[in-house]
């Protein structure tokens, strides 16, 4: 029989379309979907599998996904065998694992959300699994895509400051932000999202601290931190328990009705199932703030116990040294980066789009010569990042070599092993030695 295929289908085959199903319909997953829409000549989505029946639904009709490719669990998904080249796993962080495994033995490729897993064992479990079955993750550290970081690890493969001494970054997590995701959201109480705010809010930051350090490994950690502010001996006087009902809500920084409907931040998180189009009238808002809605709680009178403020130490194999430090309700959100080597350094703020390269100069009237990189920072999530995490993924998939910013499970490992074990050291108070791979 003589087929005849279309253009459309002449350049897919020759360009290799890769094809992808997506495991947990919520909004990362679905922001990196979107590669698929701006290039579908690359990526396809084919498939859904998520057992809330409205992300299940709505995610089939934005991608035009059969009924026969819509899945509500995972085990389903698997039992069909392999039926397209990839999975966007997008699922909680304590679902990772058990989410990823039976779909690498299936034969499938994955990218997946960070982090990796929620202990160490977990991890390293996954590494043996797609090890034995010769599968390719890349982990969803997209801030090594971001123009600012990706810059930053060029010039310092390329041996601008010469070897890397010392490494200091920091992060510093808005109120608002503070407020969303770690007192009132799903990532504020690590026994129900299984993960400690180091790993959920700073396991980017730990795996670019690796990253630039090239393949040296980190062989030790230490930590201190705590949650100081958000609890209920904080609250100030007059607070209620919930914010629409508070005596001193005018006057609150951390307002439910002041961020989640007058300045109408967070709204995917806050707002179920916003991100597919379903927006509840603003009397629904009201009414779930006032009642249900873990968003209208006061932060003062949570559930959370992830901490609030958290600084660790580690040691590489060469003898280098790296901090980290969070600060969880900061006034305003960054992340700022200080590389020293033994011929210079380099700083910068994320948010800011541009970091400094400084030398010594140590002729008569001098004392260092300096160079502002000025970027051009996209204003996608993540500094840009996002989407070109998904195209490297894609490019990786199809055969052609691995970007500098690729975030193989391999080497994305070792951010969190770091993580792991700094939450060890905080609470045993002690320096933690790291598993060596």
């Amino acid at each position: 029989m003589l087929t005849i295929q279309s253009e459309t289908d002449k350049q897919a085959a020759k360009v290799g379309l890769v094809t992808a199903i997506i495991v947990g319909a919520g909004h990362r997953s679905l922001v990196y979907a979107s590669y698929a829409e701006q290039h579908p000549e690359e990526l396809q989505i084919v498939g859904v599998a998520d057992p809330d029946p409205v992300r299940r639904v709505k995610t089939a009709e934005k991608f035009g996904i059969s009924e026969t490719m819509q899945f509500e669990s995972v085990q389903a998904l698997a039992a069909k065998g392999k039926v397209a080249d990839a999975i966007i796993n997008g699922t909680m962080d304590a679902q990772h694992i058990e989410t990823t495994i039976p779909l690498l033995e299936v034969g499938y490729d994955v990218l997946l959300e960070k982090p990796i897993g929620v202990t160490q064992e977990e991890v390293l479990r996954l590494l043996d699994t797609a090890r034995a079955h010769g599968r390719k993750v890349m982990i969803c550290h997209v801030l090594r895509f971001a123009p600012f970081y990706a810059e930053i690890r060029r010039r310092v493969q390329a041996g601008e400051i010469g070897d890397v001494i010392s490494i200091q970054t920091a992060e510093n997590v808005s109120y608002h932000h503070m407020a969303m995701g770690f007192v009132r959201g799903k990532w504020n109480n690590e026994s129900k999202c299984g993960s400690p705010m180091l790993m959920s809010k700073c396991c980017h930051d730990l795996d670019i601290i690796t990253w630039m350090k090239g393949g040296v490994k980190p062989v030790s950690v230490s930590s201190l931190g705590g949650l100081s502010y958000f609890r209920p001996e904080r609250a100030p006087e007059g607070a209620g328990t919930r914010c629409l009902d508070c005596a001193i809500e005018s006057d609150c920084d951390y307002s439910a009705k002041k961020h989640y409907l007058e300045q109408q931040l967070w709204g995917p998180y806050v707002w179920v199932h916003s991100f597919l189009g379903v927006t509840p009238t603003e009397e629904e808002k009201m009414e779930s703030l006032l009642k249900s809605n873990p968003y209208g709680q006061c932060v003062w009178h949570c559930d959370n116990d992830v901490v609030d403020h958290q600084s660790v130490l580690i040691e590489f194999e060469d003898g280098s040294t790296a901090t980290h430090v969070m600060t969880g309700g900061t006034s305003r959100p960054c992340r700022r980066i200080h590389i020293h080597g033994t011929k210079g350094e380099i700083e910068g703020v994320t948010e800011e789009g541009s970091f400094i390269v400084r030398h010594p100069d140590p002729r008569h009237g001098h004392e260092y010569s300096e160079e502002k990189v000025v970027l051009n920072v996209s204003n996608d999530m993540h500094g840009g990042g996002d989407l070109r995490l998904v195209a490297d993924f894609v490019r990786v998939l199809r055969g052609e070599a691995p970007s500098l910013s690729t975030t193989s499970l391999e080497d994305s490992i070792y951010g969190h092993l770091i993580g792991f074990n700094a939450d060890v050291a905080l609470h045993e108070k002690r320096v933690v030695e790291l598993p060596q791979l």
